[in-house]
């Protein structure tokens, strides 16, 4: 890093300060449906969304309404908020953006765990589950999820995106959306068989005949020359167990799918496809444990991390039921290419994540956006709090960020 961002004076740095609110079911298809009324045909012609939300608590509103039992929201989460606010500041220097994020979880701790393998007595089965899904909503499991802070950037280069923002990328068919893809529709289709997937997550609306619906998905060869034009979205995610344990930012991008860049990521499964148990344990010798139990969740900080704590699991440890291992194993080291880019600090404080994310200039990947002083760029960001995900988050309407340059976001050259 050229500059070390734990010692800029960022109360020097102009914040800018946003609301994000609770979007539900608001998919593209939905907001160019009769559903949305009196502005279906103005999204439909590409008019921007804030053309028409334009009251600055609106999002305030917006959120707390679509939460409490609005049709855009079947399974409303009890007792959770429609909105959070966010400060945002930018920095760069000759070498790295620097975008620092600050803002307050409803919950009593920060959201640094993610799912678990649980041994029963005979085996080891997932243990945790998002908010939203049927099992948490039961009874059946608890709500086990990491807080996650996402970055979307256009640099211009994909129709709409100036206009209506990460609503691009949210559709009817995915996860929690209606109309869920079954997994049969998702093996019938050609374009998701294509490039091996097994369920439908976002996508952009060019990469379909027809943007109005996900099954009628372009030709592989088509999607290549969007992507070579540079006609995707990156998307950043500070997650807060799977990236944050190691001091990272995923690094992916949207266009036929979410898709994770070129290399390898800072965190991979930690289940045997095959046996289903653990490939990693904690060392013992280093953590004075090889495993949790459930009285021990949200107390510290709990990431197994390859080449820290980690050894290879061993199946005759004496195992007993209620034993947890974490789902993910971590790893700085194992991280390559362009998706391991990206670094973070983050700390966790009175009830406040506050983030810097670190993006190094001018990447010259084919999945990247590359940041440049001068440089204007539309923005959308995203929260995952309080153990959700997939809809559960809360979103911004699309903003710029500028490198130097005039833009809602302006970010300040360090000495």
């Amino acid at each position: 890093m050229a500059a070390d961002p734990a010692a800029v004076d960022w109360s020097k740095v102009p914040a800018t300060k946003l609301t994000l609110f609770y979007p539900g079911q608001s998919s593209y298809e939905w907001l160019r449906s009769e559903a949305h009324k009196g502005a279906a045909k103005e999204t439909m012609r590409g008019d921007s969304c804030v053309s028409c939300h334009d009251d600055a608590k609106e999002e305030q509103i917006q959120g707390n309404k679509i939460m409490r039992g609005h049709p855009l929201e079947p399974t409303p989460v009890k007792g959770k908020s429609g909105f959070v606010d966010l400060s945002v500041q930018a920095a760069y220097d000759d070498r790295n953006a620097y975008l620092r994020f600050q803002w307050k979880t409803q919950s009593s701790f920060p959201g640094n765990e993610h799912q678990y393998l649980r041994f029963d007595g005979k085996e080891w089965k997932v243990y945790g589950f998002p908010k939203l899904d049927k099992v948490v909503r039961d009874g059946a499991q608890p709500g086990i999820y990491e807080d996650r802070m996402s970055v979307m950037i256009d640099d211009g280069k994909v129709p709409g995106f100036a206009k209506q923002g990460c609503w691009l990328t949210c559709h009817d068919g995915q996860r929690d959306m209606p109309r869920q893809a079954t997994k049969e529709e998702v093996a019938a289709n050609a374009l998701l068989t294509a490039i091996k997937k097994g369920d439908l997550r976002k996508y952009l609306p060019d990469t379909r005949s027809n943007p109005l619906d996900w099954k009628t998905g372009k030709s592989v060869e088509e999607i290549a020359q969007l992507k070579q034009a540079g006609a995707f979205v990156d998307l950043m995610q500070w997650r807060g167990h799977r990236s944050h344990g190691v001091g990272m930012v995923d690094d992916g991008y949207v266009l036929e799918f979410r898709l994770a860049d070129a290399g390898k990521d800072m965190f991979s499964s930690n289940a045997d496809a095959k046996t289903h148990q653990p490939k990693f344990m904690w060392d013992d010798k280093k953590t004075g444990y090889r495993s949790i139990t459930a009285d021990q969740l949200r107390k510290g900080e709990h990431f197994l991390i390859r080449e820290r704590n980690a050894v290879p699991f061993d199946p005759n440890a004496g195992w007993k039921e209620g034993d947890l291992i974490p789902d993910y194993v971590l790893s700085r080291e194992d991280a390559k290419g362009s998706a391991a880019d990206n670094n973070a600090i983050a700390s966790w404080k009175d009830g406040q994540w506050t983030l810097v994310m670190i993006r190094p200039l001018g990447l010259a990947n084919g999945d990247d956006k590359a940041l440049k002083a001068g440089g204007v760029y539309n923005v959308g960001f995203a929260v995952h709090d309080d153990n959700i995900t997939t809809r559960g988050h809360f979103v911004s309407y699309v903003k710029t960020l500028g490198l130097g340059a005039k833009a809602d976001i302006q970010a300040v050259k360090l000495p």
